[in-house]
């Protein structure tokens, strides 16, 4: 039998800082637990922490190792919300299920936070908050309607106008922006090995380099098939985001991959560093195409954005390196260090998709770009669910598993998309 060969990590600079791995051997033999989790990033493993906490057995069952996938190649940045603003939540799903969501993915950075103090993790963690920043006029009435909208419903907000965002961020492109001190940083990858280390403190067991072949309904349990093993268990838990292949009927053409690459300069000299985002915190702009940036705890400045849709090298992000320049005069001459590129989730109406597709089976994924916060949260979500909470309850909606009409053409959709944006970006549309 031909065996799973798991791929090693990109070469990113989390790669280099980050904690080390805890051991997470390939499953071996034959195996019964009560909920067995396919995907061994933020959703999965924060799935299994909450399971584990509740003295529920649960195995994770990873493809590579931990943190392989977004959960370890991601921006760092731990994002308060969803894409869509509070009243357009609301109206979307009305005013009980709504207000839930709203408090729900608000607050998933204070769950995040929370569960790095409890475990003690080693993660660059800091709480800093998250700015919403706009460069053009229609971005700017939007960014005030969600400081007003944010503001309505008592969040932690401030809106920031011109003056007042440019001591935030050191550079005059914004016209406004909002800061929620709820948001913060962290060194992804440190973060997901330390939810490992803490899911196998807890009672979980965490098996890397093991690819899960099928999945099969015997009698009132899911017999999942390794080329090592089985695993037989009572409820199915799917958290395998922009990587999701074809272990579940029409899963993975139900999501859209779009990457996103990250730049990384060299650590910043005192003097400059204290010019570049001086409050600490971290940024996303509300544009056509987003840009995301953030000083780490070696004062290195990473900026992330849209990516061509294969492995990169330096010289495909020119564009990412001009646009820092225009937004910092004084990194003309900062050496860049890292490039890296990976797959994020992207759902067709912009929220994450929670589905119960057959009897005791859970899938989570689509998180848009706010992964790290709304997939740890989420994390506790499945494991109310998997001890006996109705869908109705959780606080995200369950829909229907639906595929994307013409799934096949979507990398040329995406191609298509991002050049539309920075053409709109550029001429400040």
């Amino acid at each position: 039998m031909v065996q799973h060969q798991p791929s090693k990590l990109p070469g990113s600079i989390y790669a280099e800082t980050a904690r080390p791995a805890v051991a997470t051997p390939p499953l071996a033999g034959d195996r019964k637990v009560d909920v067995a989790v396919i995907g061994g990033g933020f959703t999965g493993l924060s799935s299994a922490l909450h399971l584990a906490e509740k003295g529920i057995e649960v195995t994770v069952l990873e493809a590579h190792e931990p943190g392989w996938g977004a959960s370890g190649r991601n921006g760092g940045q731990v994002n308060p919300g969803l894409k869509f603003d509070p009243d357009q939540i609301e109206k979307d799903f009305g005013p009980d299920l709504g207000r839930r969501m709203i408090e729900f993915s608000s607050n998933a950075p204070n769950v995040v936070f929370d569960i790095i103090r409890r475990y003690q993790m080693e993660c660059e963690a800091r709480q800093s908050g998250t700015i919403r920043a706009a460069y053009a006029a229609r971005n700017a009435d939007e960014v005030r309607g969600t400081a007003e909208q944010c503001l309505r419903r008592n969040m932690p907000v401030e809106l920031l106008e011109r003056d007042q965002i440019q001591d935030a961020t050191g550079t005059d492109r914004y016209i406004c922006g909002v800061i929620d001190r709820r948001g913060g940083a962290l060194n992804p990858l440190g973060y997901v090995r330390a939810l490992a280390q803490a899911a196998q403190q807890a009672g979980a067991s965490v098996h890397g380099g093991t690819k899960v072949q099928s999945v099969e309904r015997k009698q009132s349990r899911w017999q999942l098939k390794t080329d090592r093993g089985t695993i037989s268990a009572e409820k199915l838990v799917i958290g395998t985001n922009g990587y999701t292949d074809d272990i579940w009927p029409k899963l993975r053409r139900s999501i859209v991959p779009v990457y996103s690459a990250i730049l990384v300069t060299e650590p910043l000299s005192q003097d400059i560093a204290r010019k570049v985002m001086p409050r600490g915190a971290v940024l996303y702009e509300n544009g056509s195409i987003t840009v995301y940036y953030r000083l780490d705890a070696q004062n290195r400045l990473l900026m992330g954005g849209r990516s061509p849709m294969h492995e990169i090298q330096m010289s495909d992000l020119g564009w990412l390196q001009r646009y820092t320049e225009r937004l910092f005069p004084a990194l003309a001459t900062v050496g860049w260090t890292h490039c890296w590129n990976g797959q994020l989730a992207i759902t067709t109406d912009h929220y994450p998709h929670l589905h119960t597709p057959a009897e005791n089976v859970m899938i989570c994924l689509g998180y848009n770009g706010r992964g790290v916060a709304m997939s740890t949260a989420m994390g506790g979500e499945i494991a109310r669910w998997a001890t006996g909470a109705r869908t109705s309850e959780l606080n995200m909606p369950v829909t229907t598993l639906k595929e994307i009409p013409f799934h096949g053409l979507w990398k040329v959709g995406a191609g298509a998309r991002i050049t539309y944006g920075r053409i709109r970006d550029y001429l400040g549309l």
